[in-house]
């Protein structure tokens, strides 16, 4: 056992870090920046990673610029040309939606000559929240509250949330004709599809409100005011082939595949075998951690489909239906569920976090487990079951001490979770 392998949770750390240092904007930025426009250029940003995204277009842009940046309260980051704006997330608030209302008027203010760079992450669903003719923003309040506790996907989500406002689902682009727009993204979402980066503010929308209303059906919210707006549909998104998108252009900067290859080359180096079951695993948090335990512990005891020393890594986005007072945490609870599948197995670690630092609505990136996390609760009294089916691992694991808190990453390529795998005699030294 190498010596970077003899504290198997600083390892675990490590490898974090690195996920999260491959989508480092400062890295990501500067080569994907396009050219000078003969105009001004304007830059609109939202998101988790969106001020130090503008940090990194400030230093490197060769000429002059202005715009407007919008982030959660408390992640500010210093800028000397675009101004920086705070908002509520992961429920949106009145800084939010005055911050989209000035963000479009600046598109608006874009002519033929103009670039109107734009920087997204994710976060910026909730962060750009500007409510059409006919809604209030406390409707959509709730309405996006109610949606984060029903077990919706992120897809599901932004599908309502494109229809329900007036600066997303290519109504950004919209705006800015016939100003070039050149979209750079940071990718959150499982399959990296710009419709669902910050709801697609920049990208043409093949789904309707129909579609919206349809969500909103599923999980049993059709009987409020949104879903009789989206019944009338007064106003739908731009669609494929509409003239905006004509002079409009997306690139992805950063994605969770990237940073799950950054943490498995980290960890050859550390003379382990390593395997990225994928960066798009979605489902109840919970039902995901039972399934990696169920192949931590085949590699355990039969050698497959790693044989230790190894690392199983993946990424995605799972989801947690909350009932109760619990507080959620989508990375805590598929690692709580785990370490009860695993029943205090040896020779097992994990560590499961958001790579933007804040796992559901508590300041937490996420949490470790080892063989002896459920031993240790026990011995506190504390239940872990219970906790587990009170939505509560961030609770439990802050008892523990176990907890991973990094502060705001200023970036955001959504879960990453890795499992290792020391063979018993190494675990023991």
């Amino acid at each position: 056992m190498t010596a970077a392998l003899a504290d198997p949770r600083d390892c675990l750390r490590e490898l974090f870090m690195e996920a999260v240092r491959a989508a480092d904007p400062f890295t990501v930025i500067p080569p994907a920046l396009p050219l000078p426009p003969p105009g001004r250029t304007f830059v609109l940003g939202v998101g988790k990673a969106a001020a130090r995204m503008a940090q990194a277009v400030e230093r490197h842009w060769p000429g002059p610029l202005c715009g407007l940046v919008t982030v959660p309260h408390g992640q500010a980051l210093p800028l000397r040309h675009i101004e920086l704006v705070e908002a509520g997330h992961p429920v949106p608030d009145r800084a939010g939606m005055r911050a989209a209302a000035r963000a479009l008027a600046l598109a608006e203010r874009a002519g033929e000559e103009d670039l109107v760079l734009v920087l997204l992450s994710g976060g910026g669903s909730a962060l750009w929240t500007l409510p059409p003719a006919g809604l209030e923003l406390e409707e959509l309040a709730r309405l996006n509250a109610a949606l984060l506790r029903s077990g919706a996907t992120i897809a599901e989500m932004n599908t309502v949330r494109r229809h329900l406002c007036r600066i997303k689902g290519g109504r950004l682009a919209r705006a800015a004709w016939p100003a070039r727009v050149h979209t750079l993204a940071v990718s959150d979402v499982p399959g990296d599809d710009p419709l669902v980066i910050a709801s697609g503010p920049t990208v043409a929308d093949p789904t309707s409100c129909a579609d919206a209303l349809a969500v909103l059906e599923r999980y049993g919210l059709h009987n409020t005011t949104a879903a009789s707006w989206l019944r009338h549909c007064p106003d739908e998104t731009p669609k494929p082939g509409a003239p905006c998108f004509a002079r409009s252009r997306f690139a992805l900067v950063a994605r969770p595949i990237a940073s799950l290859r950054a943490a498995a080359e980290r960890a050859q180096g550390l003379g382990l075998s390593c395997l990225i079951l994928g960066d798009a695993i979605e489902g109840e948090a919970r039902e995901v951690g039972r399934v990696l335990a169920g192949i931590a512990r085949a590699s355990a005891r039969h050698g497959e489909p790693l044989a230790p020393p190894a690392l199983l890594l993946s990424g995605g986005e799972t989801t947690v239906t909350v009932t109760g007072a619990g507080r959620g945490g989508r990375n805590v609870e598929c690692l709580l569920s785990f370490a009860l599948a695993l029943d205090g197995q040896a020779g097992i670690w994990a560590l499961m976090a958001d790579t933007d630092g804040v796992d559901g609505a508590a300041p937490v990136a996420g949490a470790l487990v080892g063989p002896d996390t459920l031993a240790r609760a026990r011995a506190a009294g504390i239940d872990p079951r219970a906790a587990l089916e009170a939505h509560d691992a961030h609770t439990f694991f802050d008892h523990l001490g176990d907890q991973l808190v990094t502060g705001p990453t200023h970036t955001n390529v959504n879960d990453f979770r890795a499992v290792l795998i020391l063979p018993q005699k190494a675990e023991e030294g």
